[in-house]
């Protein structure tokens, strides 16, 4: 129990962590493995409505394994996913996209999950307690306790009114797209013109699925007005989506269950999945709803005593369903410099500098990979497609892109400015297109889409964080991303100088 002071109703921490979502409870849990005091402050009350289904090998077989949770993943029941299928792109024949090298030989952790996020997002937090955070639920942080040097704790209002203050070294954001605090560490939120899209989206009570063993796959397919998700969470149970332009708005808005149903009539290969199967009635997947899905990034990550994770940080499109995977990823970087911190290893900035650069860098490895596997798409009839290839990146975004991964994304020192990165992106465009079409004539011994550049570099750093779940670190030597950096420790939860 920490000590109250009764005047101030002020407790002391080492770590405070706002959000109880996949990021909140991976930071959480990676600092409370170290020894230290870390309080959780979720505003709402768990299990909770969450959308985001679908998820990546590197959080199960990588985040997880580390934090102690994958055996209790496992036993929930998920259905299991061996990657995604696509209609998109030249070919009208849907294709699949595995996360084994192999199609034939899949590697025991080449799968992922598709999770009901109130049922997953739970065991995260729950496993949190077990490890010893003090996790308060109904808590909603009114702001941050700050002076010249750094943020110094955060005050918060509990579930009855009263109003308290917690003292810490460290203040983690994780309270998402919403969060009311990020613009504490300074800097802007940049958004992507080229993701400006809309999402609608509710669910059904079944549906057919794709032939085993993709029977787990997520579906995407694109049609005239953008694309769909389709995703088999149960038996009975079916996520679908449309992502469209904001154009779209008025008519989304007028009626989201109408428009809904209409964008997924003008979609045959989803259409027909459905046919004669009912909505869902259940709670709380009876409702149709609307999110923004606009991607962007913050200029900045972190200040002395204070940084951001998850969606507090940064969000892009959702067709890879790399949401969960970015949050937990970025929240596992923060921990490790966290501990590091708290531990006095290494200096702040240092550690932090490592943080935000790494997270940027996987940040923009997926725009990029997103940015060309949009191109590829060929529908020139569309206005949809028309404004979302890569000669329509405007030189402004293209600018704050170049400005986001520092060059990192190409591991060069620098892009060279907007019309190399515009090159840069035309090209892993092409790549990919080009690896696409090679899969009908696969040897079925090899996954083409691994010898696309840009399919290897955005799912790298996850093949070493399911290395490091597995066996405990990467099976070669981990080298730092940028010169003068870091590498992590062998149980994940911390930064190393290089060769210690």
């Amino acid at each position: 129990m920490n000590p109250v002071d009764e005047q101030t109703a002020s407790e002391e921490f080492d770590v405070v962590v706002v959000g109880g979502g996949p990021a909140g409870a991976t930071a959480a849990t990676a600092v409370a493995l170290r020894g230290h005091r870390v309080l959780l402050l979720e505003q709402e009350t768990f299990p909770r409505y969450q959308i985001g289904e679908s998820l990546l090998p590197s959080t199960v077989h990588g985040v997880c394994r580390i934090l102690g949770v994958e055996d209790e993943v496992a036993r929930a029941g998920f259905k299991p996913k061996r990657g995604g299928t696509f209609r998109w792109g030249r070919n009208p024949d849907p294709w699949q996209f595995s996360f084994a090298l192999s199609p034939r030989l899949a590697d025991p952790t080449s799968y992922a999950y598709q999770v009901e996020r109130s049922r997953f997002d739970a065991i995260l937090l729950d496993n949190a307690r077990r490890v010893g955070v003090d996790v308060r639920e109904g808590c909603r942080v009114t702001g941050v306790l700050a002076d010249d040097e750094r943020v110094r704790g955060v005050g918060w209002a509990g579930p009855g009114g009263e109003v308290r203050e917690a003292r810490a070294r460290h203040v983690v954001d994780a309270s998402g797209n919403g969060s009311r605090i990020h613009g504490e560490v300074g800097g802007r939120r940049t958004y992507s013109e080229f993701f400006r899209n809309l999402a609608v989206f509710g669910y059904f009570a079944g549906g057919a699925r794709l032939p085993r063993p993709n029977d787990g796959n997520i579906f995407c397919a694109a049609f005239d007005e953008g694309w769909l998700w389709y995703i088999p969470l149960r038996d009975d149970l079916t996520s679908v989506g449309a992502v469209v332009s904001r154009e779209n708005a008025a008519e989304i808005q007028r009626d989201p269950a109408a428009a809904w149903r209409r964008l997924i009539d003008a979609c045959p290969e989803v259409r027909d999945l459905l046919h004669g199967v009912p909505q869902a009635t259940e709670a709380p997947y009876d409702r149709v709803r609307v999110r923004r899905d606009w991607s962007y990034w913050k200029s900045r990550l972190w200040r002395p005593g204070m940084v951001l994770v998850g969606d507090a940080a940064c969000f892009v499109d959702p067709v890879l369903s790399s949401g969960v995977h970015l949050a937990t990823y970025g929240a596992l970087l923060a921990a490790r410099s966290l501990n590091s911190a708290l531990a006095g290893t290494l200096p702040e900035d240092r550690l932090f500098d490592e943080f935000e650069a790494r997270y940027r860098h996987e940040y923009g490895l997926f725009h990029e990979f997103l940015v060309a596997f949009y191109d590829m798409h060929q529908d020139e009839r569309s206005y949809f497609w028309k404004a979302r290839k890569v000669t329509h990146v405007g030189s402004t975004e293209l600018e704050a892109f170049v400005d986001l991964v520092g060059g990192l994304a190409s591991g060069d020192a620098s892009l060279g400015g907007p019309a190399a990165a515009g090159s840069r992106l035309a090209a892993a465009s092409s790549g990919l297109d080009e690896a696409v079409g090679r899969l009908p004539d696969s040897d079925d011994l090899r996954n083409p889409l691994f010898e696309s550049a840009t399919v290897r570099q955005v799912f790298q750093e996850g093949a070493v964080l399911q290395e490091r779940g597995v066996f405990g670190g990467p099976l070669e030597n981990e080298s730092p991303v940028r010169p003068g950096g870091l590498v992590a420790s062998e149980d994940g939860l911390t930064w190393e100088e290089p060769g210690s």
